[in-house]
């Protein structure tokens, strides 16, 4: 199985920004890399620039983010259409930040995923649980919840263009880091709930990524994992080299 290994840049990077960070990973990147898929998602005002300079690479452009109607009175939303002309293969559904900040329910992630999947787009499902919930032992039954109602309606030979994303909240942005083991864990917990959904079959093919202060430092024993098929990664995605050295260690 391939590594899958994302950028998800949120509220960071100018077009300026961009264009600086693309001549630095072209400079970088050792042009030699098999099985791995490399996917970057900037802000929308950055992805013309990403378009631009992703043109022909072996870089695939996502979006953070994409509202669930084809267009109408939704201000400040942008729709499948729109990410379409900038070659966008991509979305992030489900992100612990948009669920926090802007109130994004289940129901809300679920509308989105299906319309991604309508729109022949690949959704990254974020789902994961809050450190309250990991310590009282309710991580499985979170996150179990979680892909039940973001994965409704969703017809079981779709399932395969479905990135998981599994996203510890209390390792996101916070310097703290799942043990790789507990990583793998929460992995295989993760492909057991699919399997029971879905099927056995059906939950071997599916890509489960981990994103949680993903680092050069720690991609490498993560990436060893068995059910940790690559990584959403933040912050250590802002900068060219850290995140050619995480592509590497994947």
């Amino acid at each position: 199985m391939d590594k899958i290994i994302a950028a998800n840049w949120k509220m960071n990077m100018t077009s300026v920004q961009t264009h600086k960070f693309f001549r630095e990973f072209k400079k970088k990147d050792s042009k030699k890399r098999i099985n791995k898929i490399v996917i970057v998602c900037p802000p929308f005002a950055s992805l013309p620039a990403a378009a631009k300079d992703t043109k022909g690479e072996r870089i695939k452009l996502g979006s953070q983010n994409m509202h669930f109607e084809k267009k109408g009175a939704f201000t400040g939303e942008i729709s499948a259409e729109m990410l379409e002309e900038y070659s966008v293969e991509f979305v992030i559904v489900g992100h612990s930040e948009r669920r926090k900040y802007f109130k994004e329910s289940s129901k809300i992630v679920n509308k989105k995923l299906l319309s991604a999947l309508k729109n022949s787009m690949v959704p990254i499902l974020c789902i994961g649980e809050n450190e309250k919930e990991r310590k009282k032992g309710n991580a499985g039954k979170v996150v179990e919840k979680q892909l039940r109602e973001c994965l409704a309606k969703v017809p079981e030979g779709k399932m395969q263009k479905i990135i998981i994303a599994y996203e510890p909240i209390w390792a996101i942005g916070t310097g703290k880091n799942a043990e790789p083991k507990d990583a793998q864990e929460m992995h295989a917990e993760i492909r057991s709930i699919i399997s029971r959904i879905f099927g056995k079959d059906t939950a071997k093919k599916v890509f489960i990524i981990y994103g949680g202060s993903v680092k050069p430092e720690n991609a490498g024993e993560l990436g060893r994992m068995k059910d940790i098929n690559g990584f959403l990664v933040g912050g250590a995605s802002l900068d060219a080299g850290s995140f050619i050295k995480i592509i590497d260690n994947a």
